[in-house]
């Protein structure tokens, strides 16, 4: 039976051998990847995938390229076979790989890893990239999907995918930090692609060409102004009016990550320059009142867990819940607010929210009343925060006690340790 490679398990299929200045790596995207293998059970669950696989999808995929796809050989293809393994060589990478083309004019290529140490990889390239692209291009995009090999992106998809099908849904504390560990792993692949040819123009030209579908030779389109046009467009997004919401980042955060590596001197300066960059990608609201709803939700809730003297696991799951629709990070954003001044920032939150949206004050008392019954206790101390509370965002006693009354209701559930 064939043997799954483990996410973080050393193979011969995946050496590789490189002398690069500048580590292609990126940290956090590294222990991204780390933290949810782990947090899906990787090593139990591969053993799992393993025992019950019936069909192996590495079948699949030879089966579909060599069905459908033509396979780049020595004999056939020559020039492109030289190509594609010069690329190969020169990132050091020393797993099998068989390359194919496939008949769409879609400009795109893709990577599949093999399940199986002992047999080779697959690199897919559109037939649509050899009419756009350059000799030199390909070399980048080719790096690129050999990056993707080198990097284990597919070995952690494939565990995600077996975890969460496609009919079913991740908590969206994961889905956020999949999307973020997905942008990042395409930008260590970008730096394969950079690695392959080294040629920072060549790397810019085939990212608008993916972008536009233009041959941009035929449009008398200059180097300078593609990157004049990419700082406009990058500039957008550092000053929080856009954000990066796909599996691949925006172009103008993958040109300028790209520039960084080339440009950098030491890792130390790279790294200052990608920090900038990954803020976009940090981002998931795109309003001011979503970072005042975050802080809210941080301040409030340490308040009101602590209103009985105690903070316990159960509430900061609650408090890390809501958070995790607001930020990528929800635990390392509570710890910062707890360092902060929490009551200072709790009301600037509370006074920006209303002035905002006046009709959040029944939803913020009712996140309020829920981090109450997180410990299945309640206490007067917490009733009389509740009411202060209420009182403070223009809301009645009676509006108040019909919100607790409403939520105990629906949601209060007695300890265990007070009935047994």
């Amino acid at each position: 039976m064939k043997r799954l490679i483990s996410l973080f398990e050393k193979t011969d299929n995946l050496k590789v051998k490189t002398s690069y200045k500048l580590e292609p790596s990126i940290q956090i995207e590294r222990q991204l990847a780390e933290q949810i293998y782990n947090a899906l059970q990787g090593p139990v669950v591969e053993e799992v995938m393993r025992k019950i696989r019936i069909s192996s999808s590495d079948t699949y995929w030879r089966s579909n390229m060599e069905g459908h796809s033509l396979k780049v050989d020595q004999e056939l293809l020559p020039d492109i076979y030289e190509l594609c393994h010069e690329v190969k060589n020169k990132l050091g990478f020393e797993g099998k790989v068989d390359f194919y083309i496939t008949g769409d004019s879609t400009v795109n290529a893709f990577s599949v890893a093999s399940e199986d140490e002992n047999e080779p990889n697959i690199v897919n390239i559109n037939s649509g990239l050899f009419d756009l692209m350059s000799k030199d291009e390909l070399r980048f995009v080719i790096g690129h999907e050999l990056g993707h090999l080198i990097n284990k992106d597919t070995a952690l998809a494939r565990l995600i995918g077996f975890v969460f099908p496609p009919e079913t849904k991740s908590p969206m504390m994961l889905q956020y930090k999949i999307r973020l560990h997905d942008q990042l792993a395409e930008l260590v692949a970008d730096r394969y692609g950079y690695m392959a040819i080294e040629n920072l123009g060549v790397c810019v030209t085939a990212f608008f060409k993916m972008a536009s579908g233009l041959d941009l030779e035929k449009m008398n389109v200059s180097i300078d102004a593609l990157i004049a046009d990419n700082q406009k467009r990058l500039d957008y997004f550092l000053h929080d009016k856009g954000t990066s919401r796909a599996s691949h980042p925006v172009n103008p955060i993958r040109v300028q990550a790209l520039n960084l590596f080339a440009t950098s001197k030491t890792q130390e300066e790279l790294q200052k320059g990608m920090d900038e960059l990954i803020t976009i990608l940090l981002k998931v609201g795109d309003s001011e009142l979503d970072e005042y709803t975050a802080r809210f939700v941080a301040s409030a809730g340490l308040i009101v867990a602590n209103a009985d003297g105690e903070i316990n696991k159960d509430e900061v799951d609650d408090i890390l819940t809501e958070l995790s629709s607001l930020k990528i990070f929800p635990r390392q954003f509570l710890e910062e607010i707890a360092n902060g001044d929490v009551s200072e920032i709790f009301h600037e939150s509370v006074s920006k929210m209303i002035n905002i949206n006046p009709g959040l004050r029944e939803a913020m008392l009712n996140y309020l009343i829920t981090i109450v019954m997180s410990d299945k206790s309640i206490t007067k101390e917490e009733i009389d925060l509740l009411y202060e509370f209420g009182e403070s965002i223009a809301l009645s006693e009676m509006e108040v006690a019909q919100c607790i009354a409403a939520l105990v209701q629906q949601r209060f559930i007695p300890s265990h340790e007070l009935l047994c």
